[in-house]
This record gives structure tokens, sequence and C-alpha cells, in this order.
């Protein structure tokens, strides 16, 4: 189902608990061991009953101790002592609280883990220890924010993800949220976000009285145990939270994103890209400026970061294939100001018309980019390829390279298309042989692709355009010709290379990988499809080529985008890892990312470690820089999906509200119990709420299809449905709607 589910918005509450006090629920030892806070011991003490107390809990292997006997065992004389000790353990998470006494935390199985983010009715953490995110019912978080530092116990699995309930906050992290500023029964308060439905109390909420309506960041000055009773102090607004420019600034200010460089940063930036190339790079470099072979590069009409570059020709054997790319391991060098920001930054993120770089400008879209006509250092991957396409051969070169022409897609699809204009036509004049030799080594690709089974998912993606004070006035499905896909099977292709030389190598390396999908999701997905009744292989043990063969068999049906969603979110999540275990969606064995080190530090470390090899060195430290990139990598990549996710849904609930009243042909793309979505043409997707519909009852099956009771119809996955825009929060992103008709092509 396109999108992500959310609850519909429920009212604000009117009543609330006064905010950081604590609830009636408090521990009893809590209670016991604040009456004795101001009694002096020393630490001596304090650490003998702490061994006394985590001795004895230990011994009783993870089985609850009540407090009567873990105070008659371990207490003594030393009251104050006992209690200061045992505050002090369970405040570490050495020690937890249950209902029936105290156990040893790790004994009951309870493990450490940071809050890493959380929305209005759940969150996830990562353990401290390392492994896959688990997922925390809104219920069980305590009041827990991103962040962080939990004691959790583990509760069992969610759709095959592990879940678990926060029993103790360890650290607590100093907390930013952005919200709304709301007036509720003439008071100033804050909706936030992601902390909970319920408006919070703004402890200077005098200094921000005329400023209702506006989207603001604040932060949690007093903690409940529950989010509704945190309190907030507001510290800026961004303006009005109607307008998607704001609220998208929100969410970056929010997400930890740095957005400015730090001055120490930009002057190493500034003073490489000023110093150019110096001579001995030239010398000592494959010199491919005058190549046999015509070296371009084809991107998007507004980039200006181009960190790849493509050359090919024909062989006896089929094709000679170059791809260039930026040689930024050459400028970010260990240890430097550039390393650790872009290390801290992981990854560049793209959302409506913005760019956060990972890399200043002066590298980015100066010295590191490989426009035309100007001297670049590049690493290039060289290979030798049959008739097919198939890798035969491939090498890694240090190289200087001149781009010869600035390709954009458009421009390329139009020229392959047989449409270009003359202007066109003569800009490309002296690659179009190569372009022309590059679409047939796509054709040869793809067929192998398929060939191979991998799937060929299509995810819906939005392309916006704004106008000049940043508000979005259209909105349409981003498309992809055959220009991005010859461009992105030169990337694949020097990506397999890069990893089979680490692999082969035995080099400590970064790969991308993406595991095999997760039990519980394959029989979730299975019986969606025979739900369906959609045609399917067995997938008890699925590889890619059954998954390929689901979505074939979807490919005339009406829930063919549903279906594709649905083998997306089967899947597990790509990520970086030091161990090669493959690609199942690409169905490869060996995967890297090599080929955008301006934008991603995962290739920026491998062209690191490739380099490090090429010169017969070995990096000091290589393995625990392989580990520290990949798991950076993975956690920034995962915070610039979802940011970007956030303010995409904020742009498309501005162009909504723009078209309040008007009706459009959609889709249905997913049912719940309180209603339907449905894709819009140009790719939003908005709500209809089960309480617009008429009051007949409505009965939904859990998977695709609901029936209203009263007159037989039924709403399914996939179907047509017109609908008419009633009403965008662009502050939420949220966009509802409202069936133009009963239920177009219903059945009864």
């Amino acid at each position: 189902m396109a999108g992500r589910r959310h609850s519909h918005r429920p009212k604000a509450r009117s009543s609330m608990k006064p905010a950081g006090r604590r609830s009636a629920a408090q521990p009893k030892a809590q209670k016991e061991y604040e009456t004795k806070a101001d009694v002096r011991v020393s630490d001596e003490q304090r650490e003998h009953f702490e061994n006394r107390i985590t001795t004895f809990l230990r011994k009783a292997n993870g089985k609850p101790v009540s407090r009567a006997d873990l105070a008659s065992k371990c207490r003594g004389r030393g009251q104050a002592a006992y209690l200061q000790a045992l505050k002090s353990l369970i405040e570490a998470g050495t020690v937890a609280e249950r209902r029936s006494g105290y156990v040893y935390a790790e004994s009951a199985g309870m493990l450490r883990a940071v809050i890493s983010r959380i929305s209005r009715t759940f969150g996830f953490a990562r353990p401290e220890a390392g492994g896959a995110e688990i997922f925390i019912a809104g219920r069980d978080l305590k009041g827990a924010c991103p962040g962080d530092l939990v004691l959790l116990m583990p509760t069992g699995e969610r759709d095959g993800q592990p879940e678990a309930a926060v029993q103790t906050v360890i650290t607590p992290a100093e907390v930013k949220t952005a919200g709304m500023l709301i007036e509720e029964e003439g008071e100033l308060r804050f909706l936030s976000d992601t902390l909970c439905r319920q408006p919070l109390v703004i402890e200077n909420a005098a200094d921000w009285r005329d400023h209702v309506g506006d989207k603001v960041i604040a932060v949690v000055a007093q903690r409940g145990t529950r989010h509704s009773e945190h309190t907030v102090r507001i510290e800026l607004s961004l303006g009005s939270a109607e307008t998607a420019k704001a609220c998208a600034e929100a969410l970056v200010t929010v997400s930890g994103v740095p957005r400015e460089f730090p001055a120490d940063v930009l002057a190493e930036a500034e003073k490489l890209e000023q110093a150019g190339i110096p001579d001995y790079e030239l010398r000592n470099r494959l010199d491919l400026r005058e190549p046999e072979d015509i070296i371009f590069t084809i991107d998007g009409w507004d980039a200006k970061d181009l960190d790849d570059a493509v050359s090919v020709a024909r062989t006896e054997k089929g094709y000679r294939l170059g791809v260039h790319i930026a040689d930024v391991s050459h400028y970010v060098t260990p240890d430097s100001a550039l390393d650790e920001e872009a290390i801290r930054r992981g990854t560049s993120i793209y959302y409506a018309d913005q760019v956060i770089p990972m890399l200043p400008k002066a590298l980015s879209n100066g010295i590191c980019s490989l426009h035309p006509d100007v001297d670049r250092l590049a690493f290039s991957a060289l290979l030798e390829l049959d008739g097919d396409g198939e890798i035969l051969s491939y090498r890694f070169e240090k190289t200087v390279i001149r781009s010869a022409v600035k390709g954009v897609y458009r421009e390329v699809n139009a020229l392959l298309a047989g449409t270009a204009s003359p202007e066109i036509e003569e800009k490309y004049a002296a690659v179009k042989e190569s372009l022309l030799l590059l679409n047939e080594l796509r054709e040869k690709r793809l067929a192998m692709r398929a060939k191979r089974g991998a799937p060929s998912i299509e995810a819906e993606e939005s392309a916006f355009v704004l106008d000049e004070n940043g508000v979005c006035t259209d909105v349409m499905p981003r498309t992809r010709g055959a220009g991005e896909e010859l461009i992105e099977e030169c990337m694949l292709l020097a990506n397999e290379a890069a990893a089979k030389l680490g692999k082969s190598k035995n080099l400590p390396f970064v790969y991308r990988v993406h595991a095999e999908p997760p039990e519980e999701k394959v029989l979730r997905l299975t019986e969606a499809l025979n739900r369906l009744g959609l045609p399917h292989p067995v997938l008890d043990h699925p590889k890619p080529k059954d998954y390929a063969k689901v979505l074939a068999g979807a490919e005339d049906s009406p829930m063919k985008p549903a279906v594709h969603q649905m083998v997306l979110r089967s899947m597990a999540k790509a990520d970086y890892e030091t161990e090669p275990i493959g690609h199942f969606g690409l169905a490869l064995e060996d995967y890297a990312h090599f080929t955008s080190p301006i934008r991603r530090y995962p290739d920026l470390a491998i062209h690191r470690i490739l380099s490090a090899y090429l010169a017969g060195e070995k990096p000091e430290n290589a393995r625990e820089f392989a580990r520290n990139a990949a798991a950076a990598g993975s956690a920034t990549e995962q915070r610039a999906v979802q940011l970007e996710r956030d303010c995409d849904e904020r742009y498309r609930a501005e162009w909504a509200k723009q078209h309040i009243g008007e009706e459009f042909d959609g889709v249905i793309s997913g049912l719940t119990e309180f209603g339907i979505y449905v894709m819009l043409p140009n790719s939003a997707e908005g709500l209809v709420p089960i309480d617009s519909l008429p009051p007949e009852g409505y009965s939904y099956d859990g998977y695709f299809s609901m029936r209203a009771e009263g007159s037989g119809r039924m709403f399914t996955l996939g179907m047509p449905m017109r609908v008419c825009i009633t009403r965008a929060d662009i502050n939420s992103g949220h966009i509802d709607l409202a069936a133009a008709e009963p239920a177009a092509n219903g059945e009864s």
C-alpha cells in the first residue's frame, strides 16, 4: 500500500495532568529512597551495598526478588546507604524494578538501547550493543524521547521485528521537538509533532502569546512518566505552520541533521579548492584527459554535485566501460575536520528544492564535481564486458579526467527517443555514438537483470514544483527514462566490481547488503496474495526470482501498485555491513556503494580503503574504520530517508490545500479500520475517513477490502475511486478526502 500509514487525527484533549509530576504509579522504592536523599553516605558504603545487591540478584537468575527479601538480605543497619545504592543501580539500568520486586536486568534478558525515533503512537530503539531496531508501542515508551539511553524488556515480535517495553530511562537526552502553538480554553499550548496527541504545558508561554499557529521548536523542560506529562520551553518560531517550508525547516532542526558547516570545515574545503590540482598528481595518475573513449556526465538539469562520469567503446568481446568517480578521498583525509563532519552527516539529504550536503560546496559543487572542460581527479573503474554486458575483468585506477559534456537526463531521453531538438542534437554530437552504445548496453543489462531474477519494484516518488516563495504549486510522479536507466546500470557494474575486489582480496570493506526477507513478512505476503487471488510461486524460502514472478503475476491487475508496495514491505531493509552477504533485491552476490562519495560516506570509505590497497599500504585500524563507516552509513541513511519522507508529506499537503473542493480520479491504495487511502494521479495520497462515508456500518477484513454492511458495497485495494479534497493540514502532512460518488465500480 502506497505511503506510510498513520492513525487519523484525534481531537485534542482539554484536560491534562500537571506536567512534570510523578504519576500515582510511582515505584515504591523511589518513594523510599527519596525520603533518604538528604542522608549523607560515603562512596565506600554505597559501593558496598551495590555489590551486595547485585550479587544477591544475580543468584536469583532473573527471577524477581521481593522488596522485603532484598532488604533483609542486603540492608543490614545501613538503610540510607542501601536505598541510595539501590537507587543508583536502578538509574544505571543494572537493576530493574518489577511489580513483584527487583531483578538483575541482564539476567532477566533486558538490554540497554538508545531511543532512535518516535511518533505519537510508537517508537524505535537501537540496542547499545548493535543490531536491528526494536519497536516500542506508545504505551510502553514510559515518556522516553529520542536520544535517551533506556533499559528495555523484550516482549516478542511484531511483523517480524523485535518488540520491547521501556523499563527505565537511564540517561535522558536533551530533547528538541517540533510542533505548533495552539490556544486551548484560553491557554497557550504546544502540540508536538511526535511526542503525543495531547497538547503540552508551556513553561514560557507568556513570551509567545502572539505566535498562535506558528511552527516552533521546543525543548523538553521537565519530564513526567508519560509523554503527555512533559512540559516544554519554546525556543524558536519558524513562521506559520501553514507553510511547507517552515514545517520542513522544523523537521530538519529536530532531526539532528546539521545545516551549517563549522568554520574549520569550511576553511579546509576552501583551502583545498583554491589549491587546485598539484602537478605531481597529474604526473602520477593515469591520464584520461584525451581518452580514446570520450568521457561525459549525465545528471538532473539542476545537479551541481556531479560525482560520476562514463565512457564506453565496443570491443571484439563486447564492451569497454569506464565509470569515473570523483576522487573525494584525495581531499577528505583521515582525522581531518572535513572527515569528522562527513561521517557525522553520513549522507546528503534532498527534499523539494533543498539540498543538505555531506560536504561543503567548495568540494561538492567545486573541486570534486566533474564539471565539463576542466581537469578533475577521479577514481576510475575500468571494466571489460562480454557481449551480454557481463563482467569479464576489471581494474581500478587513480586518474585525471576532463569531461566533454554535461549531459541532462531529459535531453538524453529525447535524443534516444528521436525527439531531440536541433540544439540538443548539436550539444551531444560528440557523444551521441557513445550514448547509443550505452543504450544498447542498458537493454542487455536489463535483460540480464530479468534473467537472474532481480525483482523490479516500482515505488511512487514525487517531484515538486515550487514558486519563487518556496510554495508548492504542483506535484507530479517522478519518472525515469532510458538516460536514468543507462547511468544506473553503469553504476551497478562499478559497484559490483568494487565489491568483488574487496571480497577477493579480503579487504576490510563496507558492503551494501540486502538480507533475505524475514520469515514472518514472507508469511504475511503469502496470505495477502492468496486473499487477492493473485498467482504466485511457493514462497517457503523465496529467491529474488520468486518475487519477480509475484510482480509479473500482478502486471495486468489493478492491484499492481499495491502488490509492488506489499513486496517492498515484505523485504528486509538494505543496510551497510562489513561482511558480504549479498544483495537480495538486486540478485547479486557482490555489491557495494562506490559511485557517490560526494554524497555518501560509505562510498568515501571504500575509496579510502581501495586507495590504500592500490598504493600497497595497509590503512591503520582499517577494520575498525570500516565498521564505523558501515554503522554511521546505516544510521544516517535511515535518518535521511525518514526526514525526506516527512518533508515531502508537507509539500504534498501544501499543494492539496490549494485544491480543496476539487475532484480527482484516484485509486484505493490502502484500507484500515478508520478509513480508505486513495492515491491521486500526481502521487499525492489522502485518507477518506470512515465517518465521512454514509453511515452504513463498515467491516474491514484486515487486508484489502471493506464492506458496507447496509448496501453491501465493497471497497477493494486497487479499485478506482473518485474523491474530493476536503482538508489539508500542512503542519502534519495529512490530506483528507471524501468520496465524490458512493463507490466507483463498487460491487454488491
